[in-house]
């Protein structure tokens, strides 16, 4: 009989303390993730909140860098005066630009991206292997298509972003996008002429 008691008794305390182990790691678990869950929520949020005008901050960092590096490169390489003189605006311009954004974007807590990638690196790869007035048509085509690109992006943010300071600089920068795109559309139609005529 005792002997019985003893056998429950000891049961009971395994029970017990495995009950008492059981309930310690789901609290710690309760403990852990809720706060785990809120940091993670919390980003998503501010993620959620900043995305619109945070996404075209890094994408237009991102076009502006591209436009510096390939800009560097058709000075040095251009054929044609006008390409060339094209080219230098656009390290000129871009650059000044870039900077402008680098300022909002650290007002903003917005990290930028400190490379181009390597779409930017496979067009700087391609035109370098190009020269003469294959190369100026090559870029010229390049910088229609990314001010075309450019300026509806702009012109988006500018309508309809969130943010008033983000909203004001895409503003500010339009015009001299939109000049950019009419000059590269004339440029690329001189220089695809003088392709076909040479």
């Amino acid at each position: 009989m005792q002997a019985t008691i003893r056998g429950l008794l000891a049961c009971a305390t395994v029970l017990l303390v495995g009950f008492v182990i059981a309930i310690g790691a789901v609290s710690a678990q309760d403990t852990m993730k809720p706060g785990d869950m809120k940091k993670d929520e919390m980003k998503k949020v501010d993620k959620a909140k900043a995305s619109p005008d945070s996404k075209f901050v890094e994408d237009a960092a991102m076009g502006g860098m591209a436009e510096v590096e390939l800009g560097k490169l058709a000075a040095e390489k251009a054929t044609s005066a006008d390409v060339k003189q094209f080219a230098q605006r656009m390290v000129d311009d871009h650059s000044k630009a870039n900077e402008e954004l680098s300022s909002l974007a650290s007002s903003k807590g917005i990290t930028l991206p400190t490379a181009v990638d390597a779409k930017v690196q496979a067009h700087v790869e391609h035109l370098s292997k190009l020269s003469g007035a294959e190369f100026d048509q090559e870029y010229m085509k390049m910088m229609v298509s990314d001010h075309d690109k450019d300026v509806a992006e702009f012109e988006r943010e500018a309508n309809s972003g969130k943010d008033p300071d983000v909203k004001a600089w895409a503003s500010k920068t339009l015009p001299t996008l939109r000049e950019h795109q009419t000059m590269a559309k004339s440029i690329s139609t001189s220089t695809a002429g003088a392709k076909k005529t040479t």
